[in-house]
């Protein structure tokens, strides 16, 4: 990747300095998910606003390359000052050229004449020690950026499982350079060394023999890939199916690996993260792998006890009811609730029975209550005042 400079990537994404990678990854799937192509249509600046902040995550959201944004105010690949010699007590982090003026050895706006821009005294000396020192590290293939999705599933769906079919906006390897940036045809000798892979550079009585920054060494330069424009990967559209395993829940988590984007130049796909939203029902409420329900009883079966049928998630279930419960009164139902994949245990459901009071339009039944009520007197307001 370039260097990339005069880019507040925290204001980007809208989070402090001293935020953690949690939050910086929040932040941008939030951000991500309102700017996407898919959910603003022909919106060219919510296209490039979604670039930006890819752009913005995969920066902080490496610790090396986080690091070095915070210490330089931009990333490199060639790094700040990459490989910096031997000796002893120095270290790359502890040496820089910002605190000096080169302005008259490189002539007017800080570059030799008759060659490209070189980014300043710096970065010379940063190419210089890289070939004199230690070869950098090789660092490990970087994957491209995971994505986040919804979808929306019913009630049903969630607890027996399904299949669902989404559209995904996501960067492919380009199939014209296979990922590579660079067309395979049309090489020619690069005209900033003439092929040598490298150029001389003079500074006041110091000369230099350096990379050359154009062809990198090879002393050859490729066309640029039309099809990715360099970049080595092209956004589209794909129909992605995803199994959703029974017992899903509210904010569960599903990984697609390898459906995320493409890495750049030709370096592995990222993951795709399906995230569920389960609909509601008119009768049963779902919390965890728990079901709630309610149920009315008459007068007569929560006074004299009685053996009545309740619905569950798998058909009817017989709960037995004890003389004299109370309208409010909770019972368990072992194991009468949602599966769950990861422990293969069910949850329970809970019955809560209601007391529904009649109508009594006729005084014969008037009668019966009024006598029932002399003979079995009790008033639940007993003690009622003492608590005033």
């Amino acid at each position: 990747m370039p260097a990339t400079e005069h880019k507040d990537y925290y204001k980007i994404l809208g989070v402090s300095r001293d935020s953690s990678a949690d939050e910086i990854k929040k932040a941008y799937r939030r951000l991500a998910r309102k700017h996407h192509p898919d959910v603003n249509p022909g919106d060219k600046s919510s296209e490039d606003r979604f670039k930006t902040i890819q752009e913005a995550h995969d920066i902080l959201g490496d610790k090396k390359k986080r690091q070095m944004y915070d210490q330089f105010g931009f990333y490199s690949e060639a790094g700040a000052y990459p490989g910096a010699g031997t000796g002893a007590g120095t270290k790359p982090s502890d040496f820089g050229f910002s605190g000096f003026d080169f302005s008259e050895a490189y002539g007017p706006g800080g570059s030799a004449p008759g060659r490209a821009s070189w980014g300043g005294f710096g970065d010379l000396f940063s190419q210089f020690f890289r070939q004199g020192g230690r070869e950098p590290q090789q660092t490990a293939a970087e994957s491209g950026e995971d994505l986040e999705y919804s979808v929306d599933i019913g009630f049903w769906d969630a607890i027996r499982g399904t299949t669902v079919r989404l559209t995904v906006f996501r960067h492919e390897k380009c199939s014209q350079c296979n990922g590579a940036g660079a067309s395979s045809s049309g090489s020619f000798v690069c005209g900033e060394c003439n092929g040598a892979g490298q150029v001389n550079q003079t500074v006041g009585n110091m000369r230099f023999n350096l990379t050359c920054p154009r062809c990198h060494g090879r002393g050859q330069v490729r066309n640029t890939c039309p099809g990715c424009n360099g970049e080595g990967r092209t956004g589209r559209n794909e129909t992605v199916e995803v199994r959703i395993p029974p017992g899903a829940q509210n904010g569960s988590r599903l990984r697609v690996p390898r459906k995320g984007n493409s890495g750049p130049q030709g370096q592995p796909a990222g993951d795709l993260y399906i995230v569920t939203r389960v609909g509601s029902h008119p009768l049963f409420e779902r919390k965890a792998d728990d079901i709630y329900v309610q149920i009315p009883v008459t007068i007569g079966e929560a006074v004299l006890g009685s053996k009545i049928e309740v619905p569950t998630i798998d058909g009817k279930a017989l709960l037995k009811i004890p003389p004299a419960t109370s309208s409010g009164k909770t019972f368990r139902l072992r194991e009468k609730g949602v599966l769950n994949p990861r422990t293969s245990r069910r949850g329970d459901q809970y019955v809560e029975v209601k007391i529904v009071v009649p109508s009594v339009p006729d005084e014969s039944s008037k009668d019966l209550l009024r006598k029932f009520g002399e003979l079995n007197f009790d008033d639940p307001r007993a003690g009622l005042w003492d608590k005033v």
